[in-house]
């Protein structure tokens, strides 16, 4: 992974470039089925080398060739989630990541640094909430990530955590009350996920980079079951970790549109858009 002060290898450049010079065969067909299903994506970073890429406007139109409804969006440093959001203030809502650079990704809970950035940028903008962050097991309990979760709990924000269940038990510890995102549902099995949403009402599930949910157009038995228990605490994502992850927004809203379509019309519009568009644009300013 390129830093912010590398160069862009030619081959990553022609990549970005070359999906969104082109409007893409199969907009044309999305927006025509989007009518009939939204996509609010719950899971997308617009990080710095992203932002060097695919510029903001660009961003904002492979967006909206998705079709999506809404874009849960975090960024590393929050310069790009800031630059997104006024590009596209209908489709964006913004969460505050406790990163400054990829860096930050394996030391930040361990950096006091990482509190001042916090409050800082708290200081001067609204979000739905802190994340995405990596955190796990004990790691929870120090004493970072503990004023990271009393800076969200200060202004009822959600927490969006890549954690194991362990660190996920640590935040409810924290915080009972909290609403937590649980990203890529912990990549946990159906069984333990389906455990743990019944040991916690406050906890959803996003199924970022979760493929083997679905394979084409049938939907796993085991996370139909989950599905159909639970059929409010789930909700799609995509996950544009690295730059060329931005390519896939598009085929990723066709494929959710695909396998959602098999289930029946009220689960298809929670997993699709509403379980989404409740959580995160429920709490003010949202």
């Amino acid at each position: 992974m390129a830093s912010r002060s590398d160069p862009i290898s030619a081959r990553r450049r022609c990549l970005i470039q070359g999906l969104a010079a082109a409007p893409l065969a199969a907009a044309a067909p999305l927006r025509a089925q989007g009518a009939a299903l939204p996509i609010f994506d719950a899971h997308v970073h617009y990080s710095h080398d992203a932002v060097e890429l695919v510029p903001p406007k660009q961003a904002a139109q492979i967006l909206r060739d998705a079709g999506l409804k809404g874009v849960l969006v975090s960024a590393s440093d929050d310069e790009g989630t800031q630059k997104l959001l006024a590009e596209a203030p209908d489709l964006v809502v913004p969460e505050l990541r406790p990163y400054r650079t990829r860096a930050d990704t394996s030391g930040w809970t361990r950096d006091p640094g990482i509190v001042a950035y916090l409050e800082a940028r708290l200081a001067k903008y609204k979000y739905v909430g802190i994340g995405e962050f990596h955190l796990y097991g004990e790691d929870a309990d120090l004493p970072v990530p503990r004023r990271m979760v009393a800076l969200a709990r200060e202004r009822n924000y959600l927490l969006h955590a890549h954690s194991d269940i362990g660190a996920v038990e640590r935040l409810f510890a924290q915080w009972p009350q909290a609403r937590i995102l649980w990203a890529h549902s912990g990549f946990e099995g159906p069984e333990a996920v389906r455990t743990m949403l019944r040991r916690h009402p406050q906890l959803w599930c996003d199924l970022a980079y979760r493929s083997e949910h679905a394979a084409g157009a049938r939907v796993d038995p085991a996370w139909r079951a989950a599905f159909d228990e639970f059929p409010d605490r789930f909700m799609v994502g995509t996950d544009t970790f690295t730059p060329e992850r931005w390519h896939y927004i598009v085929p990723h809203a066709r494929s959710a549109r695909e396998w959602i379509a098999t289930l029946p019309p009220a689960l298809a519009e929670k997993l699709a858009w509403r379980n989404a568009d409740a959580l995160l644009r429920t709490q003010p300013p949202w």
